[in-house]
């Protein structure tokens, strides 16, 4: 049997083949996909590969489905069921999953992609910690949210936010507009900052108090801190964006013993620099939060069931897996939020 999917074979070289359906092992379970959604992941890995992915594979990890096949050995999960996976499990036996930080987890299993395609496999690790069935109420397009939206509940928790703290969050992509959601469901006042207009707009309809376009502002900053009390600077500062000069303004928007989650992932090799005194005399934290665990996988599909968040502000357009040139044409130039990969 046949399948549509999309190979990756190196950088920007992505093309739709017909391949084999795979198939499964005895603890592992088939799925048939029915929504697959762009990532900012997907975009990196398109433009310069990635470690952890030796071409050629499926391109993909964020998608909902349904189940048609089940291994032998796996217990909760039935043909027909409606699913959603993330795309790694811990190992639950090293040093860091012993102290309670799976994210760090020595021995990740991190090998789950094939989502533009028209059926994917999901492994034994996952299957037994991060396969969810999806309540009935919420659509495919709305729990393939959940891997993305589980890095943010973590990011979030990370964060310390506490209500009526002010929260700056830079970069008002897909994670972007997530933390700024959150971070208004936590009684947070949100400032959120972009170059785009359009994305702003978003970033004010799921909850920004206000917004800053930083390519019409000298100073990214100043402008930030003009907008709190005695431009003191904010709570908390959160950088969605993944470059070290975004890492560095986001240091410099906190307050005195205020907190700087630095979240999106830059470039291997690229360095910051921090004026020493931030650190010491403001009593300022730095940190970085990275992935998700079961606990936030769990968490996230909770948010969606109950309506907390939605594909709707996150999900611009919908195109057939057949449209694969247009739909990574899109992710390349970062037009719209999510594309909806439809196999």
């Amino acid at each position: 049997m046949k399948m549509k999917a999309a190979i990756y074979h190196g950088q920007e070289d992505v093309a739709l083949e017909e391949v084999d359906v795979p198939g499964i092992k005895s603890d592992e379970v088939l799925i048939k996909v029915e929504v697959a959604l762009t990532c900012g992941t997907d975009r990196k890995m398109y433009l310069r590969g990635h470690p952890l992915f030796k071409p050629p594979f499926i391109f993909g990890h964020e998608f909902a489905g349904t189940v048609v096949k089940v291994g032998d050995e796996v217990k909760n999960f039935k043909e027909g069921m409606k699913v959603v996976a993330a795309n790694s499990a811990p190992c639950n036996s090293c040093y860091f999953c012993k102290i309670g930080n799976q994210s760090m987890c020595d021995n990740i299993f991190l090998h789950l992609s094939g989502a533009f395609a028209e059926y994917a496999v999901v492994p034994a690790p996952i299957v037994k910690q991060n396969l969810l069935e999806i309540p009935p109420h919420v659509t495919f397009q709305d729990a393939a949210l959940v891997e993305p939206l589980a890095c943010v509940v973590h990011g979030i928790e990370r964060s310390g936010i506490q209500l009526g703290n002010t929260v700056v969050v830079n970069g008002a992509g897909p994670i972007g507009l997530m933390f700024v959601r959150l971070a208004a469901l936590k009684g947070a006042r949100v400032i959120c900052t972009d170059m785009k207009k359009e994305r702003l707009d978003i970033a004010k309809s799921l909850g920004a108090h206000e917004v800053v376009d930083i390519s019409i502002v000298d100073d990214a900053v100043s402008a930030v801190r003009d907008l709190t009390e005695d431009r003191r600077g904010v709570d908390i500062a959160i950088e969605a964006v993944g470059l070290p000069l975004v890492w560095q303004d986001t240091i410099a928007m906190v307050r005195k013993g205020g907190t700087a989650n630095l979240f999106g992932g830059c470039a291997s090799g690229t360095t910051i620099t921090v004026d020493t005194s931030l650190i010491h005399y403001s009593e300022v934290t730095i940190k970085g939060v990275f992935h998700h665990t079961p606990r936030y996988v769990k968490s996230a599909l909770d948010l969606i069931a109950m309506g907390a968040i939605g594909s709707e502000h996150f999900i611009s357009c919908s195109l057939p897996l057949n449209e694969l040139s247009k739909i990574l044409d899109l992710l390349v130039n970062q037009r719209g939020i999510k594309t909806a990969v439809i196999p």
